[in-house]
């Protein structure tokens, strides 16, 4: 298939460019149709909102809230009325606006004003649910309630409708994490075109799916979270399945191969890699569906969709654009280099090669360092809170904040949350009454009754929030209700953020066991050994409590809120937690395929457990780092998002990828691999039976070998290096490669320019030859069963890759 897509590369531009137009345009022609379903059967407020739904059918519509404050005087005032009230007539006649119910008509408006006189407030119901109602209709309301402000009055206005418009641009995140992550590549590959393709495939990935995510959501319920969650992931994972792939590409031309090649190994090895790693966060985000929260169906949908669609650019469209590049794929020192010294030498050097060699020397003492280190960033966990995050938690200079602080001081902390009892029978009278008499209620009043449905509104004296409130709800369900002898339920929304977080923390154990048991599978098969997959469930679960940690810190205890312009501390919201383990474990699962995969393939050919465990490190810590940083700037760029549950998540899993790169897969895997020895490879004879084979990444020799090649014993190829003119070239540098570019033999030519080089079995190679007076040459081998006798002649051109 790579070999396909390289040489009809235009024809695969085409189809894709081609279907992200056509489902683009499709999708802005449909527009979006999003939608928060929480459903949370068999529990108390699912109850409730089902009696409203009974007695009250026609509430869909958002409601907002404007809020004015004088410094002097009374709101009651006829200049204050004077400037007010005109513009809430105006907003009861713009189109899209149901009603307006302000402080000053009647009897029932006088208890919109605070007891001091100071602050009102005015309810405006919209006609459409807040992601349906045009931004322009909005940002018309709240230009035209601000208006009235003067010297001494404030107006503010919060609501889902107004928080919408105060968002940053839509795609700001996006485009921040793709300038940050162009930085990194640039730096990591010194090329301009190398640096484009990973941004290609991750616009290619990410474009499609949530073009495609917006058409779904036509058809079934899709949060409006889960968009932004999508391009948060589908961002990262598209960036680095490509800089995999394109690194494998590069490695195999600065080692004399012909980018075709280069492309189609790369594809075959790598590409492999990428396909059971996109598949495992598949599967992560899929463990989401047996919490049976339907609000999270739609987030691995979209999510989902979009890791699919990524991994499939990177192993279609993406060999198609090194076609189009061919050698420049590389940097202009790089071409240079190739030309003048030819191929490179395999192995790694530099600092990842140093690292690795520490690794090996100081196992137990690195080990205990990094599980040091994660152990104190988890401790915060212990004092984790789920919850749900609300207007009280945005950045202290927004209207929505401003209005939230401002209903909260004239109607006290519970006013932003108020409970509401719903009574389908016995009586009401005698429960209005209890509820007054609870502790931790600020008042409760009943509406008038419908189709037999009282509801009564209940104002807590604590925040929506605190614990206070949450136990108040505990003492009306458990106490108050069942003393009274009605058939009541408590409901409203901060009663469903408690039941969503009661569940979703009972679900969590049957979610963790259930990701972690199927990436066990995964490995179990992929790299026929116990341990390597038992050390990454392990890992997964230290790397989890440690970013979780981080959050608690930062968004529950407010460590830095400040600093990042997050708003103010709260609980962790209820369904962080299902979506970031999934994510987290997905993309854990990566960075231990593509660690360990090279291990592996080290082991399988030496049998050298400290060997393959050097080697894995040193050549896979670079780019696995360099992945992993481009993650989060991209996961941290959606702090900017304007949506607090994206930049809560943006924030945790940048947290987690950049421990679980920087500190486990380089420092404490290595080390724990290091300290068990060959254990890490051991395999039951009978499991090693019945588990079906897997290749993540076959080995190189097999995979491009030629058919007719027969099997045999060790040979060799032998000849001279000659010029043009038959002279010998004694300095030549003669190394016989892999088609993958696995080094095998080196030697440098005797006097008389002859050679030999040895084979470890029939088979297709690659034969270099290097000098630094005459260039480079390097051609493919098939070796039979006798020595090969193949004679060189370098005649001080370019290199030469013939396949």
């Amino acid at each position: 298939m790579a070999r396909w897509c390289y040489r009809h590369r235009l024809v695969v531009l085409l189809v894709w460019v081609g279907a992200l137009f056509g489902v683009g345009f499709s999708a802005s022609s449909a527009g979006t149709d999003y939608a928060n379903v929480f459903s949370l059967p068999d529990t108390d407020s699912k109850s409730a909102y089902d009696l409203m739904q009974k007695a009250f059918p026609n509430t869909s519509g958002d409601t907002d809230t404007v809020v004015w404050k004088v410094d002097r005087g009374s709101v009651r005032d006829a200049a204050v009325r004077d400037r007010v009230q005109p513009a809430l007539d105006a907003i009861a006649k713009v189109r899209g606006v149901g009603a307006v119910a302000g402080p000053y008509n009647g009897p029932r408006g006088a208890a919109q004003i605070s007891r001091d006189g100071t602050i009102a407030y005015a309810q405006l119901t919209f006609v459409q649910r807040a992601n349906e109602i045009p931004k322009d209709v909005v940002q018309h309301v709240l230009d035209t309630a601000q208006g009235a402000e003067r010297g001494g009055l404030e107006v503010e206005l919060g609501g889902q409708a107004i928080q919408r418009v105060q968002e940053p641009p839509q795609g700001l995140s996006e485009m921040v994490g793709i300038i940050a992550a162009a930085v990194v590549l640039f730096l990591a590959f010194g090329s301009f075109f190398a640096m484009t393709l990973p941004i290609a495939i991750a616009v290619f990935g990410v474009g499609m799916g949530l073009f495609s995510t917006q058409l779904l959501s036509h058809t079934t319920n899709i949060p409006d979270i889960a968009p932004l969650l999508a391009s948060l992931i589908g961002l990262g994972v598209g960036i680095d399945y490509a800089l995999f792939i394109v690194t494998r590409h590069r490695r195999g031309i600065l080692r004399g191969m012909d980018p075709e090649e280069a492309a189609v190994t790369a594809l075959n090895t790598s590409g492999r890699a990428v396909l059971f790693a996109g598949g495992t966060v598949c599967i992560a985000l899929a463990g989401m569906l047996v919490t049976r929260l339907r609000f999270l169906d739609g987030v691995v949908i979209g999510t989902s969709l979009t890791v699919v669609l990524s991994v499939l650019a990177a192993v279609t469209l993406l060999p198609a654009l090194l076609g189009f590049l061919g050698p420049r794929v590389l940097s202009r020192r790089q071409r240079r280099r190739l030309a003048a010294e030819g191929p490179a030498p395999e192995g790694a050097s530099g600092l990842a090669a140093r690292w690795s060699a520490n690794v090996e020397r100081r196992p137990r003492r690195i080990a205990a360092l990094a599980v040091v280190v994660m152990a104190v960033l988890a401790v915060p966990v212990l004092s984790l809170r789920l919850g749900a995050t609300d207007q009280g938690n945005d950045d202290a200079s927004t209207t929505t904040r401003k209005a939230y602080d401002l209903l909260a001081e004239g109607f006290g902390p519970g006013f932003n949350g108020p409970l509401q009892v719903v009574s389908a029978g016995g009586d009401t009278a005698t429960l209005v009454e209890d509820i007054r008499a609870t502790s931790g209620v600020a008042r409760a009043a009943a509406l008038p009754p419908a189709r037999g449905v009282t509801v009564i509104q209940v104002v807590p004296t604590t925040s929506p929030q605190s614990k206070e409130t949450d136990d108040l709800i505990d003492t009306l369900r458990d106490r108050v209700i069942p003393k009274a002898g009605a058939d009541a339920h408590v409901g409203g929304v901060t009663a469903v953020s408690k039941d969503f977080a009661a569940v979703t923390g009972d679900r969590l154990p049957l979610f963790v066991a259930t990701i972690i048991g199927l990436g066990f599978l995964l490995l179990l098969v992929a790299f026929r050994s116990l341990v390597v997959p038992l050390t990454a469930a392990v890992m997964n679960l230290i790397a989890a409590a440690a970013s979780f940690g981080v959050l608690v810190a930062v968004f529950q205890w407010g460590w830095g809120l400040d600093l990042l312009g997050l708003g103010k501390e709260g609980p962790i919201n209820a369904f962080l937690p299902v979506i970031m383990l999934s994510l987290l474990f997905g993309l854990s699962m990566d960075y231990q395929v593509f660690l360990v995969s090279r291990m592996h393939e080290e082991w399988v050919h030496t049998r050298d457990n400290a060997r393959a465990v050097r080697v894995g490190l040193a050549e896979t810590s670079r780019v696995i780092n360099s992945a992993a940083l481009i993650m989060v700037c991209v996961f941290l760029a959606f702090v900017l998002s304007g949506d607090s549950g994206a930049a809560m998540a943006g924030v945790g899993l940048a947290a987690a990828v950049a421990l679980d790169a920087f500190i486990l897969r380089t420092a404490l895997v290595p080390a724990a691999m290091h300290l068990f020895g060959t254990s890490n490879w051991w395999l039951p004879g009978w499991l090693e039976r019945r588990l079906p084979h897997l290749a993540v990444e076959p080995q190189e020799e097999s995979a491009a070998a030629a058919p007719e090649a027969p099997a045999g014993p060790a040979t060799a190829v032998h000849g001279f290096v000659r010029t043009a003119d038959g002279d010998p070239v004694e300095d030549a540098s003669v190394t016989l490669m892999s088609t993958g570019g696995r080094q095998l033999d080196r030697v440098t030519a005797l006097a008389d320019g002859s050679y030999i080089v040895s084979v470890p079995a029939p088979g297709a190679y690659l034969l270099a030859v290097t000098s630094p007076s005459y260039g480079s040459r390097a051609r493919h081998l098939t070796v039979t069963e006798g020595p090969l006798v193949y004679d060189v002649e370098l005649t001080g051109d370019e290199v030469d890759a013939v396949t």
